[in-house]
């Protein structure tokens, strides 16, 4: 309900068209049958909005992967679809510019293709490689990919690990010209919220660009009367919320309980598709990817399942927590069961056998879904049911808690010397680091040692990146709150023990069934990046959660009142990384009063954005749907998520595990 309500306010599918349109056009700029060169990354997406058939439609031939190495010269011509700012994949494109036009006897014309932009690194390599003036350039302006009605991506892979390990602002810079777009669309964000000190750096950067958008305006006569009127508040959209993947390290690094979650961690879940072994599927006929641009060449073992909002019961099972998809699936299966006998035992008339034969492919295409999720389900089940798992949730919640960490090391340490996968180590310290602002110095080289003997010297590497990416640091005694006369207080460091108890981030009585806080999501952990847009959208309801109404009061506190983070000021300073309160408004106010009385007519539910910057879990994707529909109810208002991309656990460890071996 909330997805599409959101949806009405902004349309994903004029976003999913306009992609469509774009990339289309610029093959059909192309005459002829051409060969397709598509950097690896950018296949997924590309299938997120067109169909490989659409593309042969518009000439393209082969497709090729840029990685591989592979680009024949059947074709005269050659398209390249790079993203343009990574320079090394723009100098492997100059080699295989080369290379073709080395070993052909024909004369090839060349078009690439920068996704989203063309850049003055991608002048420059080629240009170096000699391949500048050969080739036709063209930009595919690529940002926002819709998941879902209400879930919107950038699918950048690596933004996490560029904000965090590598400290490159590209992704930043990305998603201010995405954001950009939308104020565009759908007016100005009449509120910019933020935390986080790369949440301040969009925040600047959204304004910046607005104010060079003024000036571009003004200074072109051409559009002078079609700009007149300038950028004014939207009717539409209430809040953009920038949430910096930094201000909330613990969320990623706990294990998702959510089925979507553990999908993604059992699995993995990209560009809404899932990868599994076709024996976990059985005799599972499983739906195809047909929209995938260019499929890649898989194993036969392997299949690759759907996993949107096509699909007849993922919809209702993605945001539930893992322990309620066992009873929904069984009591789906009892329905299916009762509607097949009722068929069977009754005397049909015509006028019911021709109902029930238009009802007949959602019928068998709910079946077909029915065994697959039962089939991934009880995989993800032996997962769950494993003692590794177990031993490493418990960790998990007893850290989350607030439980003292010290007592947990023994249990990190047995699984060291189990052997369980690295990752798994690596999520448990991290997690125990980002909670305490670090582990003490002699326990950390304690368990540096055990893991470099355990798995390899080359982890000196490993422990190296996660330390530059803050996941694993010595605790410092002069930072933060743990020193109560720091000056920089919050700006570092984050007391976590003050916003534990003020946004109530662990709730001992959790509802999975049938859930009344978004802590369900993680069984009793509730999310601090939820928390934070809680603390905009249902101020009264944290407050209740931290103060509960004593027995026998007449009602719940109504909480505090005023927009943006009123209320909640001595919390956030308590958190670490700025805080952005940013108010919009028009040029000037009579035309911004003009362009609303002329909006009136397509006005939709007061949307709240909330984008986060190097990337979200599907569990916060969960909680917040939880939210959006809570305040749907109340309000009629509702939640978009944006992201750089989908993150887990493993990814954001993962980006740090150095994968090399000594000697080799």
């Amino acid at each position: 309900m909330a997805a599409h309500s959101a949806a009405r306010a902004i349309n994903a599918q004029d976003i999913t068209d306009k992609a469509r349109r774009d990339l289309l056009q610029l093959l059909e700029a192309v005459r002829g049958k051409k060969n397709l060169v598509i950097e690896k990354s950018l296949a997924g997406t590309i299938g997120l909005f067109v169909k490989f058939s659409t593309l042969q439609e518009y000439g393209v031939d082969k497709v090729f992967f840029l990685e591989n190495h592979n680009v024949d010269s059947s074709q005269r011509n050659v398209v390249f679809l790079v993203r343009g700012e990574n320079a090394k994949k723009v100098r492997t494109v100059a080699e295989q510019v080369k290379l073709v036009r080395s070993e052909s006897k024909i004369e090839h014309e060349f078009t690439i293709i920068w996704v989203p932009r063309r850049t003055l690194v991608s002048n420059t390599v080629l240009e170096e490689h000699g391949v500048l003036g050969e080739a036709s350039i063209a930009e595919l302006p690529l940002h926002f990919i819709p998941l879902e009605h209400d879930l919107l991506s950038l699918e950048l892979d690596d933004s996490f690990s560029d904000l965090m390990l590598r400290k490159d602002p590209t992704s930043i810079f990305a998603s201010a010209q995405a954001l950009m777009l939308l104020q565009k669309q759908y007016g100005l964000f009449p509120r910019i919220l933020g935390k986080g000190d790369n949440a301040k750096k969009l925040a600047d950067l959204l304004l910046r660009m607005r104010s060079e958008d003024d000036v571009n305006s003004s200074s072109d006569p051409n559009n002078a009367y079609l700009t007149s009127f300038g950028l004014t508040p939207s009717a539409v959209i209430e809040n953009l919320i920038i949430v910096d993947r930094e201000v909330d390290f613990p969320t990623i690094l706990s294990t998702q309980l959510t089925y979507e979650g553990l999908l993604d961690e059992v699995f993995g879940v990209s560009n809404n598709q899932t990868e599994v072994d076709s024996a976990i599927l059985g005799g599972v006929v499983a739906p195809q990817a047909d929209k995938s641009a260019a499929p890649a060449p898989t194993a036969a073992t392997k299949r690759k399942i759907q996993l949107d909002s096509s699909d007849k019961l993922y919809p209702t099972l993605r945001d539930g927590n893992f322990a309620t998809i066992g009873p929904a699936l069984n009591r789906t299966a009892r329905r299916l069961q009762t509607d097949q006998q009722s068929i069977k035992q009754t005397e049909q008339s015509i006028s019911d056998l021709k109902s029930f034969v238009q009802k007949l492919p959602s019928y068998q295409a709910e079946q077909a879904s029915l065994k697959i999720h039962t089939s991934l389900a009880e995989e993800v089940m032996k997962t769950t049911r494993s003692e590794t798992f177990g031993k490493s949730l418990e960790i998990q919640q007893n850290l989350l808690s607030g439980a003292d960490p010290s007592t947990m090391h023994d249990n990190i340490e047995e699984l060291i010397s189990r052997g369980v996968p690295l990752k798994t180590i690596l999520r448990l310290l991290c997690l125990e680091s980002t909670l305490s602002n670090g582990l003490r110095a002699r326990d950390l080289e304690s368990f540096k040692r055990q893991i470099l003997h355990a798995y390899g010297y080359q982890h000196i590497l490993t422990l190296a990146n996660l330390e530059k990416m803050a996941l694993l640091t010595t605790r410092e005694s002069h930072r933060g709150y743990l020193n109560p006369i720091a000056s920089a207080a919050g700006d570092t460091a984050t007391d976590i023990t003050s916003v534990r108890r003020a946004l109530s981030l662990w709730v001992d009585d959790v509802a999975e069934q049938d859930p009344e806080d978004v802590a369900y999501v993680f069984s009793g952990y509730a999310p601090l990046s939820v928390r934070l847009v809680q603390s905009v959208l249902q101020k009264s309801v944290i407050y209740n959660l931290a103060n509960p109404p004593k027995p026998g009061a007449a009602s719940a506190y109504a909480g505090p009142s005023g927009t943006g983070w009123k209320g909640f000021e001595d919390t956030l300073s308590r958190i670490r990384g700025a805080t952005v309160d940013i108010v919009q408004q028009g040029a000037d106010a009579g035309m911004s009063a003009a362009r609303k009385t002329l909006r009136t007519g397509k006005e939709g539910p007061r949307t709240t954005v909330v984008f986060f910057l190097g990337g979200v879990t599907f569990a916060e994707v969960a909680a917040l749907r939880f939210v959006s529909m809570s305040i749907g109810e109340a309000s009629g208002r509702r939640i978009v998520v944006a992201t750089t991309g989908i993150v887990s656990g493993d990814r954001a460890v993962g980006s740090a595990v150095e994968g090399r071996v000594f000697g080799e």
